[in-house]
């Protein structure tokens, strides 16, 4: 985290002051004089700049129009912090629709720059201790002096100027003059089209960025460097009361370790006031400067220290989750390699964007590994990097090792192996060759191959995917609701309450109303239920299950009853060969490369079937000419001689004759119940292929026997004859009362329905015939590719074909509810016990309060965020500890860099971002 720090910059309202008198001085003293000779290409831009148009009017170009934007904040670690924030962007003027996420820690909102600015929605967020957590970007071989004197403005209205265009969340001017700009991330064309006629007009060129490292510390930085910095001082007030220090001395020095530790507790507590919240930094902060009015210098400066500590591990601690929530979804790549010499689409259209790299899924990848990065792509004479904005359908695009695929497409050349677990829950790389269909945001683990696109942005599946996620994350479970709900009464309790305890009990004591408002502020029940439910339903997509909300895993883990669908379900529903009858006189492997070649260009699931069974056998299709459909089968030629592949109870309408082999077959598949198919040449039958449709899915018995293990009752409901489903039923230690065959969809439905009853009822089901069923049980799972599936009446959508992955979801159900029901324990238990404790004079030190109050906040996090599965509760907390200490050593360099000799660290190669993400 700390190197990530360093490649990140936000503005601090605390600075603007060092900023504005830097400034100043560098118009007494020109820096352009002192420095060094330019190159010539700087010298060149200096004089286009020079003697490019004056710009009269101090707003370059007044956009209009609504657009919808989302970036990520800094700190957005509780469900608190989100509603401060939401209601303080509510109450402005230009936005709409905001959404602020605190399991995923980002904002969203629609914003209409005909009435304001973005800059002053991230501002306002700011403000709260939430900028933008997005790196800044120099504008290159810009200086602000020259800008300032280009639209005849003053020096420090350069930044003023460059916040009013669209698509910049903040602004830095250095000492160098530099600027540097906060983008937007992924703007829309439009949005991105306004920016950059906006920066071309105020700079006069086109504005090409450097990422770059900034020395400015952001809010978080700030309260953690104040909260170190109050800890020397705290030792430095206990050694003055031990050797009887003045206390005038020991006030003066305790007040700057606590203005300068407090100091973002205090804003973000008077930020919080003016959007009319009462937070935990109201709470905190009036401790503080109660404790500090009566001369308790010690406590005051404990809570200070604690504060800022505890909430750097909290956000920390969050950050972790987030990451291990992430599960490899949020990943498709901005850029394609598209092949010029092999695309569909007219050159003419193409936009080259260079210098930008694929972004790879893999962060912990070696420097070794250049190759997978591609830092700096260039046109050959084969591929070009282009925008994946302007990729098309039936383009052709390359793919190499490591890298993400940035589109759907079927594989035209080459072979590799491919990770499909976002989509399908397969842990093991899947090898793909010609005429494979591979998805976006997988990593291709060896290549390279070719793909003829056939879905690109939002019309890839896994888009799609991410879409789901995301949006059913954000819905709030029935219990967060009721917890938000309690809090929205208890906070008022507190607040009126500890006056009255004070008043009536310890009138002599006011102490006692801080200690009651620092203990009894809800944090900690307010990430109970959040923080589970955005790790499972994280921990769900992973494991290729797509689940609509955390109220949906609450009914899962209370199931008690679950009936099964049969076909697509606990079978495949694809049919395979069972018994191939070869007449008298022929040869097997003719025979069968024979009905190959006649079915090699269907769809019908026994040409499937059959052309399988002919690649295992490694057996190669004959040559059949002039195939066409007929009823009920196909026909060809080979050698001038007619050749049929027809069903079988057609023989008699084509005239085929038969030996008695072959009409004994046929007489005993149909008392199975099973199909058949005939393969004929020149009105004789050679062949008869059986196919079998019940073939069971592997895992299909182990899902039995899970849920029997759980004391959880199974049926199953079928459409097929009652003799096959009892059959079937038997084979996977189902017992005959229990499956039920013959069922029309109403009468499934009818089923359910009474079941559900008497019971918590899950039902699964593949197909369009089940979605009545699924809709009306407490809990309706849609298995499949999703092609056949009615994914409105699901509650949640699993793609996979490994039927005991519902073990392991059931599983992950109940693992969340214990973790919601022991957090809730949890935070009660200790915000009720501290209470009491205060009241009857236990304990009456501030900083024990706090300590103890923000250890629950953390242990609810870390308890939640361990459902996500990648690390143990352990793992994550030495990982945080590890990062507070880094993140203390970085913040430190980086105030010395700022304030002793601000230089600005470029990070990468120039990047042209004039393509949307």
């Amino acid at each position: 985290m700390a190197e990530k720090d360093n490649a990140e910059n936000f503005l601090s309202l605390e600075d603007e002051t060092k900023t504005k008198k830097a400034s100043k001085s560098k118009l007494k003293l020109p820096k352009i004089v002192k420095k060094k000779q330019p190159s010539p290409a700087d010298s060149e831009l200096e004089k286009q700049i020079l003697e490019a148009e004056i710009i009269d009017d101090t707003v370059v170009e007044q956009p209009n129009g609504i657009y919808e934007v989302q970036w990520p904040l800094v700190g957005m670690d509780c469900p608190d912090c989100a509603s401060k924030a939401f209601n303080a962007l509510d109450h402005l003027l230009h936005t709409t629709e905001v959404k602020v996420s605190a399991t995923t820690g980002e904002v969203s909102l629609k914003v209409d720059l005909e009435h304001g600015f973005v800059s002053q929605v991230s501002s306002v967020l700011k403000s709260l201790g939430h900028p933008p957590n997005l790196s800044f970007y120099q504008l290159s071989g810009v200086n602000a002096r020259v800008v300032a004197k280009r639209n005849k403005i003053s020096l420090r209205d350069v930044e003023k100027l460059l916040l009013r265009q669209p698509g910049i969340l903040d602004v830095e001017v250095n000492k160098d003059n530099q600027i540097l700009v906060q983008l937007l991330p992924a703007p829309s064309k439009k949005m991105l089209e306004l920016r950059d006629n906006s920066l071309t007009k105020i700079i006069g060129t086109k504005p090409i960025y450097n990422e770059v490292s900034s020395t400015r510390l952001r809010p978080d930085q700030w309260r953690l460097f104040g909260g170190m910095v109050a800890i020397p001082i705290l030792v430095i007030i206990m050694l003055g009361e031990m050797v009887s220090m003045p206390k005038l001395m020991i006030g003066f020095i305790a007040s700057i370790g606590i203005f300068v530790g407090g100091l973002q507790m205090f804003n973000e507590a008077i930020a919080s006031l003016l959007s009319r919240q009462m937070g935990f930094q109201v709470l905190t902060s009036t401790a503080v400067i109660g404790a500090s009015i009566i001369g308790f210098w010690e406590e005051a400066l404990m809570v200070v220290i604690l504060v800022s500590i505890a909430s750097h591990l909290e956000n920390s601690a969050l950050e972790k989750a987030r990451k291990a929530m992430q599960g490899g979804l949020d990943r498709i790549p901005r850029t394609a390699r598209r092949m010029i010499s092999k695309s569909k689409k007219n050159k003419e259209k193409n936009v080259k964007i260079e210098n930008l790299s694929f972004q790879l899924a893999p962060s912990n990848i070696s420097n070794s590994q250049s190759m997978l990065f591609n830092q700096n792509p260039k046109k050959d004479d084969e591929s070009e990097i282009i925008s994946l904005d302007l990729l098309h359908h039936g383009d052709i695009i390359e793919v190499r090792s490591g890298e993400l695929i940035p589109a759907d497409g079927k594989i035209i050349e080459g072979f590799g192996a491919l990770d499909k677990a976002p989509l399908t829950g397969e842990s093991a790389p899947v090898e793909v060759s010609v005429g494979d269909e591979i998805h976006a945001g997988l990593i291709l683990a060896r290549g390279p191959v070719l793909l003829e696109v056939t879905a690109v942005g939002n019309e890839t599946r896994l888009s799609g995917i991410i879409e789901a996620v995301h949006s059913f994350k954000e819905q709030k479970p029935e219990i967060q609701n009721l917890i938000e709900k309690f809090s929205a009464i208890w906070v008022p309790i507190v607040l009126f309450g500890a006056l009255i305890v004070w008043y009536t009990v310890f009138p002599d004591d006011w102490k006692i109303i801080l200690l009651l408002w620092v203990v009894a502020c809800p944090c900690a029940l307010l990430m109970a239920a959040a923080m589970p439910h955005a790790a499972a339903l994280s921990r769900s997509s992973r494991m290729g299950a797509i689940v609509r909300g955390g109220d949906i895993l609450e009914r899962l883990s209370k199931v008690n009853h679950v009936l099964l669908d049969k076909t697509g379900t606990l079978t495949s529903g694809k049919p395979k060969i069972g018994e191939i009858i070869i007449a008298k006189g022929k040869q097997k492997k003719a025979t069968l490369a024979l009905a190959g070649g006649l079915e090699k260009r269907s769809s019908h699931p026994y040409a499937q079937a059959i052309l399988e069974h002919l690649k295992l056998l490694e057996i190669s299709p004959t040559q059949v000419s002039g195939i066409n459909d007929i009823e009920a089968g196909v026909k060809g030629t080979v050698s001038g001689k007619e050749v049929y592949f027809i069903r079988a109870d057609m023989a008699d309408m084509y005239k085929i004759k038969m030996d008695k082999d072959i009409s004994k077959a046929i007489g005993e598949a149909k008392k199975q119940g099973i199909g058949m198919s005939i393969l004929a040449r020149e009105g004789t039958a050679i062949a008869l292929f059986t196919f079998i449709h019940d073939d069971t899915r592997t895992g299909s018995k182990e899902l039995i026997h899970g849920f029997n293990n759980r004391s959880i009752s199974v049926e199953i409901l079928s459409g097929d004859q009652q003799s096959s489903v009892s059959n079937f039923a038997s084979q996977i230690g189902l017992p005959d009362k229990s499956a039920h065959g013959g069922l029309s969809p109403e009468q499934k439905v009818t089923w359910v329905e009474k079941r559900s009853q008497t019971h918590v009822t899950m039902m699964v089901g593949d197909g369009f015939n089940d979605s009545a069923a699924l809709a009306v049980a407490d809990v309706g799972i849609a298995v499949g590719t999703g092609e056949s599936v009615n994914m409105d009446a699901a509650d949640i959508m699993f793609p996979g074909d490994e039927p005991r992955t519902l073990i392991e979801l059931h599983d992950l159900s109940r693992k969340m509810h214990n973790a919601i029901v022991g957090n809730i324990a949890i935070s009660m238990l200790i915000t009720f016990t501290l209470v009491i404790a205060v009241i009857n004079g236990w304990y009456d030190q501030l900083w024990v309060g706090v300590l103890i109050h923000e250890a629950s906040v953390l242990l609810v996090i870390l308890n939640g965020a361990r459902l996500a599965g990648k690390d143990n509760v352990l793992a994550i907390l030495i990982a945080i500890t590890k990062t507070l200490w880094f993140d203390t050593i970085a913040v430190f360099k980086q105030f010395k860099q700022h304030y002793f000799t601000q230089s600005v660290k470029q990070n990468t190669p120039e990047i042209d971002l004039h393509a949307t993400s």
